[in-house]
């Protein structure tokens, strides 16, 4: 196992600090990259941090931290988490903790958010923090 971390992050999060600031804040994810790895440096980890729009490349990546033996994941996949049955048997397939994370807090938004497919395997959720939910999540991935 290495140190490092993969941040994973799915759709429409690179409009981050454009989109819908009222619910996801004014910070974009090259902010919360930053910080994150400002925070990750100081507990002795590396970062990965990635962004796509595709369920596909988030599935390989998943697959791809079981390959170079990650610490863990922190996974924010945005509406993929309450749609992708194939999200949850990636992260079931592998052996490295997958830590769900949201800026929001997806149980007090829409019916259909209620439903995290990703936190059926998760090993813990962070949610409804904004940006903080992220370094919150790093602490907890420190932790394992």
């Amino acid at each position: 196992m290495t140190n490092t971390v993969f941040v994973l992050n799915g759709p429409n999060l690179n409009l981050l600090g454009t989109r819908e600031p009222e619910i996801y804040g004014s910070d974009t994810l090259a902010d919360i990259e930053a910080a994150l790895r400002g925070q990750a440096e100081q507990l002795g980890l590396a970062i990965e941090f990635r962004q796509t729009n595709h369920e596909g490349e988030l599935i390989d990546w998943l697959h791809e931290t079981q390959r170079e033996g990650a610490k863990a994941v922190l996974l924010n996949a945005a509406a993929y988490t309450h749609t992708s049955i194939a999200l949850l048997d990636a992260i079931k397939a592998i052996d490295v903790p997958v830590i769900e994370v949201h800026l929001s807090d997806p149980t007090k938004r829409e019916a259909f958010r209620h439903t995290s497919y990703v936190g059926m395997a998760a090993v813990d959720c962070v949610q409804g923090l904004g940006p903080h939910s992220y370094s919150v999540a790093l602490e907890k991935a420190a932790a394992l």
